[in-house]
């Protein structure tokens, strides 16, 4: 796992742009705290940081191949895992080729040569990367088929800029820090577009997508996506085949030379991922595998059931822990941590972009990512069950399924996202949130794909999968990303294999919840792996503190904001709404939803102020 960056230019030589070059490499050091590099040529310069994870004396980056004569044919900076590189090396190698180390970086190197842009349908893992070929003199950046690592671009008069993140692309003079009314929407409002960006002028690669740069200019080129396929199997056979990709998806997952873990959070999704990976250790007579899980300082006081959250995860993590005999850590945090001025800007400089759902959740999860990075390099989880097995209650919603937007956004569930409470009025009739959601939903729709006969019901379910698949879950694959990679830790997404992703989304919704509950087709392909309790808990989102001064906190900061002139988020805010919240009434401390606006103001004026950005409206 790493970071990259890099610099196509056709008018310029970059080997004088050496500075630029390491800049903006160097932004990606928390990405790869282990080992950087830069290459360059008269028009291309890659750079790239490493976390060491697998082959760690060997797969320097950026990495080459050369012709006989000693020539460099092409340059790779590549960030990610490939999980099937060992099955690809035995192929290549029976092709003719070569290999001086033993990671899966060679792998793409010599599978680009063998297969050109071909290598994307070939990959089976979470990646994103550049080639830079000499001999058509054209640059190659490529994406995973769920947008598990990112990849953003900036084309420029004469070629592009790219980087696993927006800083990398920043650091460069060339790149403007102007965002538009349709940047601070994607801010705004809970969708994740994909291609979209904050920053004007720049874009993400697609998930699922190449993106081909030369001197004619840019294309792009769609290798994977979701498809609408006849469902032919029966229940029985249906949750067997979800067991079976399952058992090799973590068994592959799991290669790794340095300490790997799972996150366990007592749901049915990371506790399937744990016992699963108890058992491949077992089957391969290794050490028990070493589990962490999170919660808040007094806890057990302050505790109080909401809408989501019926019970705390601990007791269901102390039962998956007995039951699959984990090495289990419990990570505690206060409240007081969660709102230390050092890690909130850590976490904005780790986003680039006001984090502002969630709240508290970006800087906990900061923090648990931290505590595991003392002890290991790489971490299995849970992430994108929800979005795949029909895990939130929007799916089995009648209102939700049925509104004419993104089901998220419907009554019910949009409070957890909201946040736009203290800003102006004027500011936002000029954003017009609710055209850009419609057009961005109406946009997904024509994507959706259709199955010829299909039922209307299914059809309706297929819709709400796809929005999930391609919308919500960016949001928690970014988090996730952000997060970890800002202290160095791998984070693995057993969920997001393409093929699971597959047999799923094209299992009708009948077999999906088929004992009338959320999630069933996973529950029953894991029910002999884990304790009744955890089977038959309900879903509970991730733990958010419920301690009171971590408001108070708010508040006050919020207060400090306000009352400096120079804040640059003033002119976005509402002051009558502002003196408003300021006076009422500490909230019930339950519902951390209501605490969004405050966090958006917040993590508004940070950015603008952190970044130096220009509004463009």
């Amino acid at each position: 796992m790493c970071g990259i960056a890099g610099w196509v230019d056709f008018e310029r030589d970059l080997t004088r742009e050496s500075a630029t070059a390491w800049a903006m490499t160097r932004t990606m050091s928390c990405r790869g705290p282990d080992a950087e590099g830069l290459w360059s040529d008269r028009h291309a310069a890659l750079g790239h940081r490493r976390l060491a994870v697998i082959d760690l004396a060997g797969s320097a980056q950026p990495m080459t191949a050369q012709d006989g004569e000693g020539a460099t044919l092409v340059c790779l900076t590549f960030c990610g895992e490939i999980y099937n590189y060992r099955e690809l090396r035995e192929e290549l190698s029976a092709l003719g080729h070569h290999f001086r180390t033993a990671g899966d970086t060679e792998v793409v190197l010599r599978a680009y040569l063998q297969w050109n842009e071909g290598i994307a349908e070939r990959l089976n893992g979470m990646f994103a990367f550049a080639v830079w070929d000499t001999r058509s003199e054209e640059l190659l950046l490529v994406r995973d088929r769920m947008g598990v690592k990112p990849l953003f671009y900036m084309p420029t008069e004469h070629g592009v800029l790219f980087g696993s993140e927006p800083k990398a692309i920043l650091a460069n003079p060339l790149a403007p820090r102007t965002v538009g009314a349709d940047g601070l929407c994607e801010i705004l409002d809970m969708v994740k577009t994909p291609e979209a960006a904050v920053f004007s002028g720049m874009y993400e690669v697609r998930p699922g997508q190449v993106v081909r740069v030369g001197r004619r200019g840019l294309a792009k080129r769609t290798y994977w996506k979701l498809e609408a396929r006849e469902h032919t199997d029966d229940l029985d056979t249906t949750i067997a085949t979800v067991r079976e990709l399952l058992e090799d998806i973590v068994t592959r997952q799991m290669i790794s030379d340095v300490p790997l873990c799972v996150l366990l959070s007592g749901g049915l999704d990371s506790s399937t991922v744990t016992a699963l990976a108890a058992r491949s250790r077992a089957a391969r007579g290794a050490d028990a595998v070493r589990s962490f899980s999170v919660d808040f300082a007094q806890a057990d006081e302050r505790f109080l059931p909401d809408a989501v959250r019926g019970m705390r995860d601990a007791p269901f993590v102390r039962d998956v822990v007995a039951h699959v005999g984990s090495e289990h850590t419990e990570v505690v945090l206060d409240s007081d941590q969660l709102t230390d001025p050092v890690l909130r800007a850590a976490v904005l400089r780790a986003v680039d972009q006001p984090p502002a759902f969630w709240g508290d959740m970006w800087p906990s999860l900061y923090l648990l990512f931290q505590a595991v990075k003392r002890h290991s390099t790489v971490a299995l989880s849970g992430e994108a069950a929800d979005e795949l097995f029909g895990g939130y209650r929007w799916f089995r919603n009648p209102g939700a399924v049925h509104a004419d937007t993104f089901p998220w956004l419907t009554s019910g569930s949009a409070r957890y996202f909201g946040g736009l409470a203290l800003l102006d009025k004027g500011f936002l009739e000029k954003l017009d949130i609710p055209g850009y959601r419609q057009d961005r939903y109406h946009e997904a729709l024509g994507e959706l794909p259709v199955l010829p006969g299909e039922s209307p019901d299914d059809r309706l379910m297929r819709k709400v999968g796809y929005l999930n698949l391609t919308r919500f879950v960016g949001t928690l694959l970014d988090r996730k990303d952000r997060m970890s990679m800002a202290v160095g830790l791998e984070v693995r997404v057993p969920f997001c294999d393409h093929r699971l992703v597959e047999y799923v989304f094209n299992t009708p919704w009948a077999m999906k919840s088929f004992d009338g509950r959320e999630k069933s087709l996973l529950r029953a392909a894991s029910a002999d792996l884990l304790p009744a309790s955890v089977t038959e808990r309900v879903k509970s989102p991730y733990p958010a503190t419920q301690d009171p001064a971590y408001e108070r906190a708010l508040r006050t900061r919020l207060a400090e904001v306000v009352s400096n002139t120079d804040s640059p988020v003033l002119p976005l805010l509402d002051p009558a709404r502002v003196r408003r919240i300021m006076d009422r009434p500490m909230g019930d401390v339950s519902r951390p939803y209501d605490r969004g606006s405050l966090e958006m103001a917040l993590w508004l004026d940070a950015w603008l102020t952190e970044y130096d950005v220009s509004l463009d409206l």
